[in-house]
């Protein structure tokens, strides 16, 4: 849920009374962005803690007059995620290289079956969000699932409000064939 002072702009974040008041207005939403993205509890907790670290880095940055300050906190938010998204790659390739491969029994493909049966609707809808450019997964991510307007959107990547409208209707285009999906209903109202 959005405060009511997001539409006026931010605080003034310089001042530990309007940093707190600005966190307390967007904490919410800032913590359900990085949850949709990442599943453990403790690492959506850092994560946070790092985005509102960095917006206060670049507070001076912020111009309310581009607009909505939730826009330009997913802004960096996205680089936040980004940059620890690499870090991980990083990590997961130095460990691989250094502890090979774990052979797996015959209890974990058991199990490793069942959780690829129990998701094969989503599975199939997951992979023709993975099959989109990044530009319009972005664009569709932030208008359907984080329920920005296209307006905050475009903000938040950096381009212009018709270059997200393209964006999400080459990006409905090619998710229709998941015809009935929750996502597809979603992805109409957000017309």
């Amino acid at each position: 849920m959005r405060s009511p002072r997001h539409e006026t702009g931010p605080p003034d974040l310089t001042t530990p009374e309007g940093f707190g008041a600005f966190y307390e207005d967007h904490i919410d939403a800032v913590l359900g962005f990085v949850t949709r993205r990442v599943a453990d509890p403790h690492l959506a907790a850092d994560l946070t803690a790092d985005i509102f670290l960095a917006a206060m880095g670049s507070a001076s940055g912020y111009r309310p007059h581009r607009g909505a300050p939730i826009a330009w906190l997913f802004g960096i938010a996205r680089n936040v995620l980004s940059g620890h998204a690499r870090g991980l790659a990083r990590e997961s390739g130095a460990l691989a290289r250094l502890s090979g491969r774990r052979l797996l029994d015959d209890e974990d493909v058991a199990a490793l079956e069942e959780r690829i049966d129990a998701q094969r609707a989503f599975r199939a809808l997951a992979e023709r969000h993975a099959g989109l450019s990044e530009p319009l997964r972005a664009a569709l991510d932030l208008v359907v699932v984080d329920e920005l307007t296209p307006a905050e959107a475009a903000q938040a990547l950096g381009v212009t409000q018709a270059t997200v409208r393209v964006r999400l209707h080459r990006a409905r285009r090619a998710l229709r064939g998941a015809s009935g999906s929750v996502t597809e209903h979603r992805l109409e109202a957000a017309r």
